[in-house]
């Protein structure tokens, strides 16, 4: 059994590589197209930034993956299999096809698509699954309505000024909103990974009583997903770069303010905030339930182990 818990982790850490490879478009495509940076310089400033988001955001996502959309007492490590494997193939030929899509959710369907083969949609928690799939036609319409207000308001407040000057100080300016797209993107994709191995480990006795994230967990994954953003899926940033649409300086930084904005304002973004852990007798008590969707506040699942938060376990 041990040894099936080990090949699993190591293939969800390999999901979480094209994780990296397929949405690496998503943060260097409009610095690329716009010849800020050369496609080289600019995975190697994506994949920083993925990894830095290690030390910034919490585990509320990897909470809601491990947690919140299937019932921890029906995952088994041959569900996880089925998950992971489907994940990964459909991941893998659209990466090789060149055709962006959301690694995020084929995991989280291909999740659901297990659990109800495995139990039935009983296994399902609805609240945790509608605010996923509510967020699924939201996010992008948020995006485009921020990148729309963006670029309109950056044209009228730049309207007297000339054309050369404005384009240089946005070929700076993007290097500033992929950073923080590439930090957003981060801190979301890498949990849900997160989340599968720590169901993974819980399921299987690994963690004792009590759900939560461990810390080599959280670096594994963040490594996993900066590795494969270094590594680049070119012919998916050449779609998006290149045959969507043509971009200036100023086109780039507005759709990547934009689409960072609308991941760090999803509804678990505030509880991605360090908060303090209560006691282990409500973690116990919150242990003995988990077929609960988890709460936006502070909760033992949130943190990077049980009885710790995770800033005190980083001093």
């Amino acid at each position: 059994m041990l040894a099936f818990v080990i090949f699993l982790v190591a293939l969800a850490l390999l999901f979480d590589f094209l994780n990296g490879m397929n949405d690496a478009a998503n943060s260097i495509a409009t610095v690329v197209s716009t010849r800020v940076l050369s496609p080289r310089l600019a995975v190697v400033w994506a994949a920083f930034f993925n990894f830095a988001a290690v030390f910034l955001f919490g585990v509320h996502v990897a909470t809601t993956i491990g947690k919140g959309i299937v019932d921890t007492r029906v995952v088994t490590p041959t569900m996880l299999l089925a998950t992971l494997v489907g994940a990964i193939v459909w991941t893998y030929l659209c990466t090789r096809v060149g055709l962006p899509i959301s690694v995020s959710h084929a995991l989280v369907g291909a999740l659901v698509g297990a659990g109800v083969a495995k139990a039935g949609p009983s296994a399902l928690i609805v609240p945790g699954l509608v605010k996923i799939v509510i967020f699924i036609v939201l996010a992008p319409l948020i995006g485009m309505a921020l990148g729309a207000a963006l670029i309109i308001t950056v044209m009228w407040v730049c309207r007297r000024a000339a054309p050369g000057p404005i384009d240089r100080w946005f070929r700076r300016l993007q290097l500033v909103s992929a950073a923080l797209y590439s930090l957003g993107h981060g801190a979301n994709d890498a949990q849900k990974t997160m989340g599968i191995i720590a169901v993974l480990l819980y399921s299987t006795g690994h963690l004792g009583e009590s759900f939560y994230v461990p810390v080599w967990v959280v670096f594994a994954c963040y490594t996993a997903i900066a590795l494969g953003t270094l590594a680049g899926g070119w012919k998916v940033i050449e779609t998006l770069g290149m045959r969507m649409t043509k971009l200036r300086p100023v086109d780039g930084f507005c759709a990547e303010i934009a689409a960072a904005s609308s991941i760090l304002m999803s509804p678990s973004a505030a509880s991605r905030c360090r908060r303090p852990t209560p006691s282990p007798a409500a973690s116990s008590a919150s242990a003995r339930r988990p077929s609960s969707a988890p709460s936006a506040g502070a909760s033992p699942t949130a943190s990077f182990g049980p009885g710790s938060s995770p800033s005190r376990r980083r001093r």
